[in-house]
Order: C-alpha cells, then structure tokens, then sequence
C-alpha cells in the first residue's frame, strides 16, 4: 500500500478482444450453485498485512463452504502492470484488490464488471458517497471501498514538545518555522519529506487551488503559475533550516521512515498504512507519542490532500458461477464487520461509517486520521489520472536538483498532452 512508489503508465490495449481473456479457475457450465474456486489477488503489504487479509479469507470459506479462494499476494508495485497484462490475455484473477486510481482505466478497457445491483453492491449507502463515487465510470460501479486512505502531517509529540510547539502547523511557513525550532532546541532534523513522488507533492498544489489536470474541463494545469508556485514551496522544504534534503535515492522511502521511527526526525508527510510500522519504531513504544494532523495549508488557504485506497474490483471475463461468488466476495470482504476485523489488525481505514466501532477508533492512529479524511479530495473520474504521477514525480525529481521549476513543469506538461490527447494546455 506505500505511495512511495509512483504508479507507471497505464496504456491498456484497447483492441485485445475480450474472447481471449479468461479466469484461470473457470468452470466449464458456468453454473452459479456448484462449489467454485475463486483466485484473489492481494496488494497488500506481504509481512504486516496479508497475513491478516488471509485470516478475513478463511471466516469467508467458513460461511461459504461452497467456495474456495486462492489467495494470491501481488506487491504492489508490480500489481498494476500484472493485471493489465492478465486480463488482456488469460490467466487473469477473478476478484482483486484494485487501487482507486486503477479503477476506471481498467473499467474503461472493458475489464471489469459492473456491480450495480449485484450483492456486491446491496449496500452502497452505508459508504462514504464521495468513495463510491470514486469507484464509478460514466455512470456505473465498478468497485465497492475495502479501504480508503490519504496523507496526513505525523509527528513526533515529545520533539514538539521539546521544541516548544505546543499544536500542529497550519501552513507550510508554520512547518518551517517549526522544523527550525525542532533542529535548535531537540537535535533532530524537524521535517523530511519524500522527495521526487509525485503523490507526496499533490498537497502542495492543491494548497494553491490547483491540480495536475482540469479533467471536467479537459485542461492540463500543470504548468500554470499556482503550479509553479505549488513547487516553489515544495521545494523550499528540502532546504529550510531544520529540514531534510531531497533524497532521490532507491532507498529514500526506507531512509525516511527509519529516521521517523526511531526519532531522529520529529514529522514527515505519510499515510495510514505506515501506522503499525511506525508503531513498531522505538519513538513510539507509545502509540499516543503519535501525532496525526492535517497537511499543512498553500498560501491560499486550502489544506488537501489525494484521497487514495483501494476497491474489490470483479473481472469480467470470468464465467456465471465464479462472477457470483466473486460478487459474494466483495460484499463480504466489504461488510462492516470485516472492514473493522481489518482495521482493528491494520490500523487501516473503513470506507463506511459503521465500521468505526468503539474498539476501532480506540487505536490512536485510525481516530486521528478519520479525523482528517474531511480534507480529502476525492480523484477524478479520469482513467488516465495514475499515469500523471510517473511524468510529475520524475521531474520534481530534477526539479529539486536544480532544473528551473518551470521547465520543469513545461515537460511534464508535454508529457501529458501525449497522453490526453483531448486536453488543452
């Protein structure tokens, strides 16, 4: 589930003729009430979450003893390009974990099944509508929320104390000013922020009222001057006193997160699945040591931040009997008892009210970031929307090491008219 890594392109082969696609465990009379074994393929973290997700997956073969699954764990930075490899050819999942941005690419290349008024989908009022609508193309359903997410300011509350701050920044020139006071009064760096990821980046723009693109009017704004000023700030907080500098290496996920654990920086921008990592961190042996705020605001005012997660998506090359018991699947992997089983085990988020039991928000972690999912911005119903990250965070990228920010922008901006064809700049 990291956002470290940026999202490749996803140009799906439109022509690849759907006859040539097929669930690799489909039976041959394709009757729903036979026994069915489902393939599922997993994007969850293998070492801290899977194991936890396979558990969900037995409770569901015990109520449905006519159904097996085949639990597949894809990493997530390969899953994307797997599945759109599998489902133009064979050999595709019947039922997967799909991340939100996924969605409507796979959607549009014919690859998903609808799931209006499918078991699936009986239940849809009780998610955050703005979710569902997250998970819809032109029009119809193509997900229902397993789990949502976005990004949030972590911090370490003893350095901040140490530091004299007694509440979290608001702006960007209030981080700064308090990374300064962190590195002078506490001896530890006050901020590190990944650089060169164009997901980490997106609070920035959006703090100047802006985004990579105008999908409802089909404009790249990319290289607009709120743009340009979004990354001017941005890069300001690899070279303000009392903040990390940029770290482009293959490793600077890891590095961060290292230097946040173990309390050698007080705050970093990150999302609600490093929570049980940081938790292991010996900065907080104490889970209330763990400060979550909203990200800080753009000098116009607005504070956002890109609403991520993932759906249970169904393939629609898959025969009668396996789409019926994949439909079973997601209202089960979707329900509100097992979105709490996983949050209580993760500390992930519900995508649906009633999933935010007592014991649930007891974890720190989960009740600060529903705190702040309020500032989320949903995506736009833009199949290509993923692929913007790849352009962006590559040359944010040459951004921070010295290209002037504007070329900078003008390329990723050439960069995505060739892939928004219909797009004006």
């Amino acid at each position: 589930m990291r956002r470290g890594i940026a999202a490749s392109a996803l140009v799906v082969a439109l022509a690849v003729s759907m006859a040539a696609c097929g669930s690799s465990g489909s039976s041959s009379d394709g009757k729903a009430d036979g026994p069915v074994t489902l393939t599922y393929w997993d994007t969850s973290n293998a070492t801290n979450e899977a194991p936890n997700y396979q558990e969900l997956v037995k409770k569901f073969e015990a109520a449905n003893p006519t159904v097996k699954v085949d639990f597949v764990n894809v990493p997530f930075d390969q899953a994307q390009n797997k599945l759109q490899t599998a489902m133009g050819a064979k050999g595709a999942p019947d039922v997967f974990r799909s991340e939100v941005g996924w969605t409507a690419a796979f959607a549009k290349a014919g690859f998903l099944e609808p799931l209006d008024g499918t078991p699936a989908a009986a239940d849809t009022s009780a998610f955050q509508p703005s979710l569902i609508q997250q998970a819809k193309y032109e029009g119809k359903l193509y997900g229902v929320p397993l789990v949502t997410d976005t990004l949030g300011l972590l911090y370490n509350k003893e350095l901040f104390t140490k530091a004299g701050i007694t509440e979290a920044p608001k702006t960007w020139d209030e981080l700064k000013t308090d990374a300064a006071a962190v590195k002078e009064k506490a001896g530890v760096d006050g901020f590190w922020l990944k650089a060169a990821d164009g997901y980490y980046a997106m609070p920035f723009l959006y703090g100047e009222g802006t985004d990579t693109v105008d999908a409802a009017g089909k404009k790249i704004s990319i290289a607009s001057p709120e743009a340009v000023k979004a990354v001017e700030t941005y890069k300001t907080m690899f070279t303000s006193p009392g903040t990390v500098k940029a770290d482009v290496t293959t490793d600077a996920y890891a590095h961060m997160m290292d230097a946040f654990n173990s309390g050698k920086v007080a705050a970093i921008v990150q999302g609600p699945w490093e929570i049980t990592n940081i938790y292991k961190g010996s900065a907080f042996a104490d889970k209330n040591n763990l400060g979550i705020a909203a990200v800080p605001a753009g000098s116009s005012g607005k504070a956002a931040a890109p609403t991520g997660g993932h759906n249970i998506a169904v393939y629609a090359g898959a025969d009668k009997a396996h789409k019926a018991a994949a439909e079973k699947f997601a209202a089960f992997m979707t329900s509100a008892e097992s979105q709490a089983f996983i949050a209580q085990k993760n500390s992930t988020l519900p995508t649906r009210s009633d999933a935010f039991t007592a014991d649930v928000k007891a974890d720190p972690g989960i009740a600060g970031f529903q705190a702040v999912l309020s500032s989320a911005k949903p995506r736009p119903e833009l199949p290509e929307y993923s692929s913007l990250f790849a352009s962006l965070s590559t040359n944010l990228g040459k951004a921070v090491q010295g290209t002037g920010t504007q070329d900078a922008l003008n390329t990723v901006s050439t960069d995505y008219a060739k892939l928004l064809p219909g797009f004006a700049k």
